[in-house]
Parts: structure tokens; sequence; C-alpha cells
């Protein structure tokens, strides 16, 4: 019994032991797992903070970056502000009190909008808070009286100071004040109500503005000054047919140039009426962003700034400048049917414009020396040449007076810029009538092309040329001619064939676009004139400068009042009654005309060409063509039986060379004639150097005169094929044309050999070109008095009278020549019917 007991102890310890090492495997697993649970909690616990962190870091970088992001967008955003305020308010309208001082607008300009105060953004400069005004919006101002009032006094002062003088009438009705809030502004003329009068003064703006609308519903312009009234009321309520008035004024007003600025009384709603709320800092404009407002401008400022606006009221508004004549587009109107530019301005302001066209067609201007007429000229010419572009208008100028007027609208040394409509202009010509001739057969020439033109198309008018021929060229041409009696000075040729161009041009000018602009001090005294009074009477638009005579009619004494610096324009030819004042810019400074002239020329089209300039003070030299160092003859030089000597230039519009063709025919020899040895030789090494640049050719150089002896000689080196001789030979047979260049032939020359040069060579094609110093020895060197002058078929006439010419010349009594300083008579008897003044070139002589 014993032994089973420790039997069944001992079993049960053995199950006991057993169970205790299970459980302790358990255990042991059990912890193992709880280690293992409790390092993946750690893992998760781990990944989750990591997850809370760079949530917290990308909240972080997205809170940047949308700040950042934010701050771009503001900054961005105010600078667009700044921008647009810049261009919406300058000067007086919007700078800061203490940099403050009244700003003169451009003329044609629109007002903008006013400074109150500044807007204040976190993290930025404070930007301007401004509202309209002037040709837009009425005022209604909330909170208290002091304030508003500051408000409005500086509201009114940016208006007036960025406003011409007068643009601005001021009414204030102030019945608790009896006008004494806004009396700084009394010198302005300003309109003060009393408590009694505010329904005559509703009543007055009302029909104010009824005339005003029937004014533009007539088609006119809106009337000036804009007119702005000051309520500063003393109690909201007003009586109602105060209320009714107002209230139209409201809705009508802005439109006709009348503006409400309210304290006290609130307007209407309306789309007009701008709110401003001095207590909220608010006002419509700058909606919920706070304002903060201007203090008042200082009183000292306001009292002097309405003193000189007063005194500068009584002296009236200052002339136009220059830049007040330009458009705001250039080269934008069309020609066809007429130019219309303005020249000057009113008393009042107003710019007058001056037509040409069908009526009137051409333009008469007269003034005493000193009265202005060149800048009258000027500022047309500026008008003019802003307004029409080259393919619109073509501007041909010539100023007789001893002057270089028309020299700034061509290139020049200081400035290669030029007037890109200007075709030609003419200076310093006052010796040379015929450029101005020159000038009308150009233009006659073009007449007579745009009348073909206008035959072909069946149009009768420029107008419907243009609507006819859309692919042709045919800009209105305008012809100024300064001093225009030099031109018709004397009872000569000249003076007839212009008298008779000019008629011509006037006459049938208007039709095809031609205009001419004649300036003078008094037509009364020409001479070419007389008995044509139907030529100054095509000019029916006259501008007469103070004191000018015989422009305007005889009972017309306009002229002889006005001041200095204005015009009298009439459009009637000059009748009483039809009268305009212009007061004229000063056109003269030549920095603003070269400005100008830049910025369009800058403009001008492909292929605009340079103008021609003719000088009557320079001296042309020999065109590189007619020089024979291995240069090809151009298309218009001749080659071949009749090759041409370049004797001078012309005077013509193209500056074209003269020539003398010297082929194989009787009299095909040249004599140059005068004292003058510097031109003579010049004549002669040009007529030398033209011919060896045609070919082939043997050049024989005759020097008797020891004065001529050094260009003789730079002569010689020059050509290619040249001997000297101390006498006259006789001509080789070389092949090839062979020319006798002679010095001062009436030195003791060879009669007998120079009269068989003269008369035998041209068919052996030897030619003599030789130089005498008066008709009579060339007589002497021919055989006498009684010797026959055919051989010489061309002759150059220097110092030579008229007179002495007549031997030479196939009419009685000789040309009407008087000799000048670098001209010459050239005559060609088988080509001219009369003689041509030309302009010897500088080639050889000394002083080159």
């Amino acid at each position: 019994m014993v032994s089973h007991r420790n039997a069944l102890v001992a079993a049960v310890r053995q199950e006991l032991a057993e169970a205790r090492g299970a459980a302790r495997a358990v255990l042991a697993a059990a912890e193992t797992a709880r280690g293992e649970a409790q390092t993946r909690r750690q893992l998760v616990r781990d990944a989750y903070g990591t997850c809370l962190n760079q949530l917290a870091e990308a909240r972080e970088t997205a809170r940047r970056d949308i700040q950042r992001r934010f701050q771009y967008e503001t900054a961005k955003l105010a600078g667009n502000v700044r921008r647009v305020a810049a261009l919406s308010a300058t000067g007086a309208a919007a700078a800061p009190w203490r940099l403050w001082a009244p700003s003169e607008p451009e003329r044609g300009g629109r007002p903008g909008l006013l400074r109150i105060g500044t807007l204040a953004l976190d993290d930025a400069a404070p930007l301007p808070a401004l509202i309209p005004l002037l040709d837009a919006a009425h005022l209604d101002l909330a909170g208290p009286a002091p304030a508003a009032d500051g408000l409005i006094t500086g509201l009114l002062l940016r208006a007036l100071g960025s406003t011409r003088p007068g643009d601005v009438q001021l009414t204030v009705y102030d019945p608790e004040h009896l006008g004494g809030t806004l009396a700084a502004f009394a010198p302005l003329g300003i309109s003060f109500v009393g408590p009694g009068g505010l329904g005559a003064m509703l009543d007055e703006l009302v029909e104010h503005i009824c005339r005003v609308n029937e004014t533009v519903l007539a088609g006119n312009a809106l009337p000036a000054p804009w007119r702005v009234v000051v309520l500063l009321c003393d109690t909201p309520e007003l009586a109602a047919g105060h209320r009714a008035q107002l209230d139209r004024i409201t809705r009508t007003g802005v439109t006709c140039g009348v503006h409400l600025i309210v304290r006290g009384a609130r307007l209407a709603d309306h789309e007009t009426v701008v709110r401003i709320d001095l207590d909220a800092k608010k006002c419509d404009i700058t909606g919920e962003l706070e304002i903060s407002f201007d203090p008042p401008p200082p009183a000292d400022r306001v009292v002097s700034f309405c003193r000189e606006t007063a005194e500068r009221m009584r002296a009236g508004p200052p002339p136009a400048q220059l830049a007040d004549l330009s458009p705001a587009t250039f080269w934008a109107e069309s020609s066809a049917h007429g130019l219309t530019a303005p020249i000057g301005d009113s008393t009042d302001g107003s710019l007058i414009e001056v037509p040409l066209g069908d009526d009137p067609p051409h333009a008469l201007i007269g003034g005493p020396s000193g009265s202005g007429k060149t800048n009258l000229i000027y500022a047309w010419l500026a008008a003019l040449a802003t307004r029409y572009g080259p393919s619109e208008l073509a501007l041909y100028l010539l100023d007789f007076k001893e002057g270089v007027s028309f020299a700034r609208f061509v290139p020049g040394p200081r400035d290669p810029s030029w007037l890109p409509q200007v075709r030609l202009a003419g200076i310093n010509v006052n010796g040379d009538r015929e450029f101005g001739l020159a000038m009308l057969r150009h233009l006659g020439e073009e007449l007579r092309t745009r009348a073909q033109a206008a035959k072909r198309h069946d149009a009768t008018k420029l107008a419907e040329l243009r609507a006819e021929d859309p692919a042709g060229v045919w800009p209105r041409i305008v012809a100024v001619v300064d001093e225009f009696q030099v031109l018709l000075g004397g009872r000569d040729a000249v003076a007839d064939e212009a008298v008779t161009l000019l008629e011509d041009l006037a006459r049938r000018g208007r039709s095809q676009g031609i205009h001419l602009i004649l300036a003078s001090q008094d037509v009364s005294g020409i001479e070419a004139l007389w008995g044509r009074s139907g030529l100054i009477g095509q000019f029916t638009l006259r501008i007469a400068l103070p004191k000018a005579r015989r422009i305007l009619a005889d009972n017309n004494l306009a002229a002889a009042v006005i001041p200095r610096h204005h015009a009298v324009v009439n459009t009637e030819s000059g009748t009483a009654g039809a009268n305009v004042v212009v007061r004229l810019p000063d056109a003269g400074d030549r920095l603003i005309w070269r400005t100008l002239q830049r910025r369009l020329w800058r403009l001008r089209p492909e292929g605009c060409e340079e103008p021609r300039l003719f000088d009557g003070d320079a001296v042309p030299r020999l065109p590189a063509s007619c020089r024979p160092a291995g240069l090809v003859p151009d298309a218009a030089t001749p080659v071949g039986s009749s090759p041409g000597a370049v004797l001078g230039e012309r005077i013509d519009v193209a500056a074209r060379p003269a020539r003398l063709r010297l082929g194989r025919m009787p009299g095909r020899n040249l004599a140059v004639l005068g004292t003058r040895t510097d031109e003579a030789c010049d004549v002669l090494a040009a007529a030398a150097l033209s011919l060896a640049a045609q070919g082939p050719a043997h050049f024989s150089i005759v020097c008797l005169d020891p004065d001529a002896a050094g260009p003789a000689a730079r002569l010689i080196a020059e050509l290619p094929s040249a001997d000297w001789f101390d006498a006259l030979v006789e001509a080789p047979g070389l092949g090839i044309p062979h020319y006798v260049i002679g010095y001062a032939l009436d030195a003791a020359v060879d009669a007998g050999t120079l009269r068989r040069l003269l008369t035998d060579g041209p068919e052996q094609r030897t030619h003599v070109l030789g130089w005498w110093r008066s008709v009579s020895r060339l007589r002497d060197s021919l055989g006498g008095p009684a010797s026959r002058l055919d051989a010489i078929g061309a002759w150059v006439a220097l110092d030579v009278q008229g007179a002495d010419l007549a031997p030479l010349y196939p009419q009685p009594g000789g040309p009407a020549w008087y000799p000048r300083s670098r001209r010459a008579l050239f005559f060609d008897r088988s080509v001219h019917r009369t003689p041509e003044v030309i302009i010897p070139y500088e080639v050889n002589s000394d002083h080159t």
C-alpha cells in the first residue's frame, strides 16, 4: 500500500515536472512571441511616426510654397497695380504732397484718376488709392465733416493742378460756413452759393445739361470747361424738388461734363456714383482694401497755386508747342480728298486747322521781314509731315532768301536723317532763279503726267484717279516757295516763263493734287504779276502775319492790329469777316525739329529715296563716272561717233551734266570765253576727262598762259594719252578721236593753223576745245573783225556780258546774261534755241 502510494506520488511528480517543463516552454514561446509583437508594434509605431513627420514636413513645405506663391502673386499683382496707377494718374494727380506741383496735361489727353491715399498690403509697399472724377464719376462722401472737407480740398487741388487753367469751373454750396470751407480757391473765380440758393443752382445745372445735350446731338464737340459742383450739406434731408433735380444731375451730369462732390446728402444709386466711407476707410473702387487717407494739402500751397493759376488765366493759355500740332498716331490720314493740318491755336487753346484741297487749292503767305514767315512754314510742314506719309504727301521746298531755311530737312554732315516727304529742297538760290524755273518745269511735267493718267481712267480729280488706279502712287504735291518775288523779279525771260508756269499750275493743279504755297513780304511790287490778277486770285487761302500788306483785301485791316507770333488765316481770298486769328508756336528750335525728324525718318518705308538738295553756294565736283581712271561709263555716257564732253552741271531738278556732242560735223568745236582762269581751266579739264572716259582718244595740250600751267599739268597727268605743246600743231592721223585742249589760245596763235583745225578738224575727228579771254580776241585769232565764227559751234561764257556775245548768238543783241561767280552760259548752236546756265565743275583748279 505504501509502495503503491509512493509510486503514485512519483508519477504525479513526474507529470508535474513535465507540466512545468511544458509550461516553461509555453512561457518561453510566449515570451518570444511577446518580444516579436513588441518589436512589430515598435516598428509600426516608428513607421507611423515617420509618416507623421513626413506629413508634417510636407505640410510645412506646402505652407511655405503656398506662402511664397502667394507672396509672388501678391507682388506681381501689386506691380501691375502700380504700373496701371502710374499710367492712370500722373504728375499733380498722384504725387504726394511733399513732392506735389501742378502739371500741364498733353493737348488732347483725357483726365485720369486722382489719388486720395494709399492701400496697405501685408509684406508689400503701400499702393496708391485712386478714384475717378472728371469725365467719369460723381463722388459721395460719408464721414466726419472735417475729414471729408480735407479730402475734398485735396481732390480739388489735384483736379485743378492736372488740368489747364480754366478747364474746370468750380461751384460750392456751403450753407454752414458760407463758403469759408473752400475759401482758398476763391482766386480762381469760384462761385459760392448761399443757404437759399440751392434750388436755383440745381435748376441752372439741369438747364446747362439740356443745352449740352442739344449741342452734342447737333454734331458739335462737348464744350469746355468741366463743371465741378461741391455740395457741403448740413443735413442729409433735402426738399422733394431739390432731391428730384439732384437725381437728374446724378443720372445725366457726367456725360455732359458736370460732376458732383457731395458731403452730407446721399446721392442716388447710379453707375457713375463712387461712394467713399471715411469711417470704414473704404470706397467702391478699392473694395475691401483699407485706405489710409492722405492728409489735407498744406494751406499755403493751395493759396499759392490758386493765385498763380489766376494770373495764368488772366494772361490766357500759353500758345501751342510744336509737339501739340502732331497727332497721336503718325501717318494715319489719307490725302485723297485734301490736306488738313493745324498751324497753331486760338486764344482759347483749341487748334486751328488749315485746309488745302479742291477749295482752297493754294496759299499765299505775307508779312514783312522778321514777322515769322519761316516759323509759320516750319509749323505747317511739321503738322503735315506727321499726318501724311511719303505715299500721301510730296514736298518741294525752295527758299530764295540768303539762307538755309530748308537745309534741316535734307541729310547734312551733322545729321544724316531727312524728312521722308521731301523730294527736293533748294537753298541759297537767291542768285539762281533758273533753279526755281527748273522746279516749276518739273511740276509742269508732273501735272501733264497726272492729267494723262486721269484721262485714261476717266477721272476729273485726284480722289477719283486714286480710286480708279489703286496701284498707282499719286501723293498730293505741296510746293513751298519762300520769297517767291525773287523768282519773278524783273521783266526777263525767266520771270515771264515762271509766271506762265505758275499760272498753269495754279489753274489746273487743284484737280491733280498739286498745291502751291507762296510766301512774300509784299506782292504789290512784283512787275511780272501786273496784268495777271487771275494768278493771285487762285490763291484763296491767305495767311497774313503782323503788318502784312496786300495779302488780305484792302478793307481788311486785321493784319495791322494782331501782335507778334500771331497770324490771320482767311480762306475767302482775304475778305473781311472770314478772319481767324491764330497763335503760332515756336517751330524754329533745331533740337525739337531734329528729334521729330529722326522719328519720322526711322518710320520711312523701304525704298524711300534721299531728297535732292540744290545749294547755290556749293560747287559740284566732276562725277567719278566722267573720269578715265579705269571706270566703266554708265548708261547715260555716250559712246561711239559722237562722244559727249561734260562741261558742268545743269541747273535742274535732276542735277544732270551739261554735254556737248562732238560728232563729225562742221562747227563741232568749243570756245570757253572769259577771264576767270580757274573756271576756264575747270571747264576744259571736265571736258577732256569726260571724253577720255568714253574710249580711246588722244589729247594735245596747248598751254600759252603761265597762270594755267598748273591745271594743265595736272590734267595731262590724269589723261591716258596726251602730249604737251607750246604752239598749235596740225592734226595727226591717229585713227582715233583727237582733241586739242588750248589754254589762252588768244596769245600768239598761228591763225592759219587754228582756222584749219577748226574748219577741217571735226570731219577728221579732231576737235578744238579752247579758252579765249574775250570774244574780240577770239575774232582776232580767226582773222579780225570781219572773220566768220561759224567754226565755233558751241561756247561757254564766264564773265562776259550778254551784249558782247552778240557775234556768236543767232539773235540780235546777244543773250540776256549778267555774269556771276561760278556760273556760266552754255550755248550749242545745234541744240539750243536759247542758252542755258550751268555750274562749272570743280576739277583741277589750284584751290581744289
